[in-house]
């Protein structure tokens, strides 16, 4: 639960001390999508919690709720899609949005699997489309500079005591970033 330390510093002759806890499968991993228009930023996160041998694990330990645990996988993926679709939960089957979107995705196994293929025919007749960026090629994607920012600049704690507390805090910076990217977008407009 600790963040790598790229550079730090400290008054002269005393040394930096970061605690580190070995994170051995404790991590949060996050979906984001960036509306380029409006500079909306929405996202979802899940924390992993850590495999253990001995005990089973129980999710009670790490006070966070059954559906904060888990992994991003394509069921996830899909039900963000819809989500940032607009489309409510009650909507019919032939639900269709008013403007098109093209959801820009790379090629990470999860956005080109099985179960996403399948969705596809949905998606276009929801008028959804995918974009898939090329392999390897990650300065195309508009998301990697918001990465960056966000684990570089904006989390300020390396450490954390707890899953609980690095799920907290992943989710209240994300948060922030997206309130920042809205408030510039509203200051660049009056301007």
């Amino acid at each position: 639960m600790t963040l790598s330390n790229a550079y730090s510093w400290s008054p002269v002759g005393k040394r930096v001390y970061v605690p580190y806890e070995a994170p051995q499968g404790r991590r949060v991993n996050a979906m984001a999508a960036l509306f380029h228009g409006s500079r909306r930023l929405e996202f979802v996160t899940r924390a992993r919690a850590p495999k253990t041998k001995r005990k089973p694990f129980s999710i009670l330990a790490t006070g966070l709720s059954p559906d904060e645990i888990g992994v991003l996988n394509a069921e996830t993926l899909i039900a963000f899609i819809w989500h940032i679709a607009g489309r409510p939960a009650d909507a019919p089957a032939d639900w269709r949005r008013e403007k098109p979107l093209v959801v820009v995705l790379d090629n990470y196994s999860v956005h080109v699997g099985k179960q996403v293929q399948q969705e596809r025919k949905k998606w276009r007749d929801a008028d959804i489309g995918l974009f898939f960026l090329p392999s390897y090629s990650p300065e195309l994607s508009a998301m990697e500079p918001l990465w960056h920012d966000v684990k570089q600049h904006r989390m300020r704690r390396l450490s954390r005591d707890s899953l609980l507390d690095l799920k907290r805090d992943v989710d209240a910076t994300l948060t922030e970033k997206a309130a920042c990217l809205v408030s510039a977008k509203s200051l660049s407009e009056s301007a």
